[in-house]
C-alpha cells in the first residue's frame, strides 16, 4: 500500500506491508535509490505493519519493486501501473 504526503517542494511517500507477509527484512528498490537494496528498509510502525518514507519530486513517475530474503522480488498492487516488470508511481 502506498500513502502519499504532499509538501510544497516534494511528495513524501510511505511504502507499506503487513508485518508478516513476506516474513524477514524488506527493501523498497526503485529508480530513486538507484536499485540498491538495503538503502529504504521497511521498519515496524505501532499499528503492526512495516513502512518506510522516500521523499519525491512532485510530479515525477518512479519505477520501483520490493526486495524480501531470499532474494524474492515482488510488485505494489496498490500502485496501479507497470514499468515492464516493475510498478510504476506517480507522485
Amino acid at each position: 500500500m502506498l500513502e502519499r504526503m504532499l509538501k510544497k517542494d516534494r511528495t513524501e511517500v510511505t511504502f507499506v506491508l503487513p508485518v508478516d507477509s513476506p516474513p524477514g527484512p524488506v527493501s523498497v528498490v526503485g529508480d530513486f535509490n538507484d536499485w540498491r537494496p538495503g538503502v529504504h528498509t521497511l521498519e515496524a510502525r505501532k499499528d503492526g505493519k512495516r513502512a518506510v518514507t522516500v521523499a519525491l519530486a512532485s510530479e515525477s513517475v518512479h519505477s520501483f519493486r520490493y526486495l524480501a530474503a531470499g532474494d524474492y522480488w515482488f510488485n505494489d498492487e496498490s500502485a496501479g501501473d507497470l514499468d515492464g516488470p516493475n510498478s510504476r508511481l506517480h507522485t
